[in-house]
């Protein structure tokens, strides 16, 4: 997000008040709620607070949400600690925006102010462990970040201002960082598939998401279009998670979208706010988060996530 949360909103054209409710209907459309949400589950507000809700992640150790909280010019980090409350976990984090387990138990975090991956570790008044796992003052604003099973990180960094300097990096396990992806105009969510040979990145420009191949060396092979809804929605593409099945959540163009492995849509998840991502998590791993402007939602699912197979 910009130094200015307010700023980013209307930049990217996602102030509630200017788009009708993600259930309603903009025209005839009609979409099935997807078969992976759990038989009679209902969106569940967790917390509310004027702020746009980022980073949702879930600590499998101290069984705890954690998430972003933009408020102004900086960016808080919350734990959720019951429902309706949250306390301060990590404060002026230098906009640490999305967020991801990784393969150690830790927070992967993208540093948008700050130009820095980070990783944190889970303590229980604050980052047990601060590491600092990529950095570069020439970056935009690294905005999003995930991990593969072999331990490489990829982060999206976009130019939302001209759209001409974005680019998705990848760092290796030996610590180089490679610039791998640079003909998307703005690329902001990203994950990999569960066997890590895929990484699908979505675009704010573009309104679509892309899927790329993933190479032996960390890089990525020529990319397509993995999906691009039938819906006339056009608020931004912008978190995303995945489940134990390989099917893809993808926050963004009218609630957040079910897409099977292939690309087929599954169905729509239609949320009142704009939702800015979506994460799993719970004690077995079928708990959906989903952040959004003002409000956290949770939502009861028949599947795990993908880091709970």
């Amino acid at each position: 997000m910009f130094k200015n949360a307010l700023l980013t909103l209307l930049l990217l054209g996602i102030l509630c008040d200017t788009l009708p409710l993600a259930g309603e209907e903009t025209s005839k459309e009609s979409h099935p709620l997807p078969r992976t949400v759990a038989p009679g589950a209902k969106l569940t507000e967790e917390y509310a607070a004027k702020a746009f809700f980022e980073g949702p992640v879930w600590d499998p150790a101290g069984k705890k949400w954690y998430f972003t909280s933009f408020v102004d010019k900086d960016a808080q980090i919350l734990r959720l600690d019951g429902e309706g409350k949250a306390s301060v976990w990590l404060d002026k984090t230098k906009g640490i925006n999305g967020t991801y387990l990784s393969n150690e138990g830790n927070m992967l975090g993208a540093q948008a102010y700050g130009q820095h991956v980070m990783s944190y570790g889970f303590g229980e008044s604050g980052p047990s462990k601060t590491t600092v796992i990529a950095a570069n003052p020439k970056w935009n604003q690294p905005n999003d970040v995930c991990q593969t099973p072999n331990g490489n990180i990829y982060f999206t960094d976009p130019d939302f201002k001209n759209r001409k300097t974005s680019a998705v990096y990848v760092r290796t396990t030996d610590g180089t960082v490679k610039k791998i992806i640079t003909e998307m105009p703005v690329p902001n969510g990203v994950i990999a598939a569960n066997d890590g040979k895929t990484l699908y990145v979505g675009d704010s420009h573009e309104k679509l998401w892309r899927s790329y191949p993933i190479l032996e060396d960390g890089t990525v092979g020529e990319g397509q279009v993995f999906f691009d809804p039938e819906t006339k929605r056009k608020d931004s593409p912008d978190g995303m998670s995945i489940d134990a099945e390989g099917n893809l959540y993808l926050s963004g163009r009218g609630g957040v979208w079910v897409a099977s492995r292939s690309g087929k849509s599954l169905g729509l998840i239609p949320v009142p706010e704009f939702c800015s991502n979506v994460s799993f998590g719970g004690v077995d791993g079928k708990t959906l988060l989903l952040t959004c402007a003002n409000k956290v939602y949770s939502l009861k699912m028949k599947v795990p996530g993908g880091q709970y197979r």
